[in-house]
């Protein structure tokens, strides 16, 4: 292959990012989504049509150290909040199922942030951060949100874990930074805290 015609390396990584990024867009952005198999141990339950998935304790894998600059212009990484319970919610000012759920994720997280709650938000798909600017301000939404049009931190998480599956999907992380629980598509905060307080009742390893 001639220098002319060889991919560099840069124009191909991205390549894939937006291909990642759009596969999610085709799979989701639903009141419910797909939940995947490979995942072994993990156990599934659904509760107001919402597909919630779980990992026991002593059977989670690392979630990856996602970063980037938020919509506000500052810079975060998953890692900053290691020994809180995080709550990770990837969404898109684009989409229906995202905004129909946004001012429960708010809920909970105003309900549970002197309990050691923190939650994170990915934006993703969103070409124009100011569409996702007027997303939050419309909804209330107070949580941090990196800046990820491309999708390219959804791509740190491995295949066979409690990974995102969909837009929207939350994702509860342990304080040991480990992926414990998924809701994949649209959540309602019963459905979340379902999630979220046994988490929360667990003690730090």
């Amino acid at each position: 292959m001639s220098a002319m015609t060889r991919p560099r390396p840069r124009v191909a990584a991205a390549a894939a990012a937006v291909a990642a990024a759009a596969a999610l867009v085709l799979t989701g952005c639903s009141s419910s989504g797909s939940t995947g198999g490979g995942e072994g141990q993990v156990g599934f339950v659904t509760v107001k049509g919402t597909n919630l998935s779980k990992a026991d304790a002593g059977k989670r894998g690392d979630a990856p150290d996602i970063s980037g600059e938020t919509l506000e212009g500052g810079q975060v990484k998953l890692s900053d909040y290691r020994g809180k319970v995080v709550v990770l919610n990837v969404w898109g000012s684009w989409c229906g199922p995202c905004r129909a759920e946004a001012k429960s994720l708010q809920a909970v997280a105003d309900k549970y942030r002197d309990q050691g709650v923190q939650f994170l938000g990915v934006n993703t798909r969103d070409t124009e951060k100011g569409n996702a600017v007027r997303f939050e301000q419309e909804q209330g939404v107070t949580f941090p949100s990196i800046f990820d049009p491309a999708g390219t931190q959804l791509l740190k998480f491995p295949k066979g874990s409690l990974n995102p599956q969909s837009i929207p999907t939350t994702l509860v992380v342990d304080r040991d930074g480990k992926l414990a629980a998924r809701a994949v598509g649209g959540t309602t905060q019963d459905a979340l805290e379902s999630i979220l307080q046994p988490v929360l009742a667990e003690q730090k390893q």
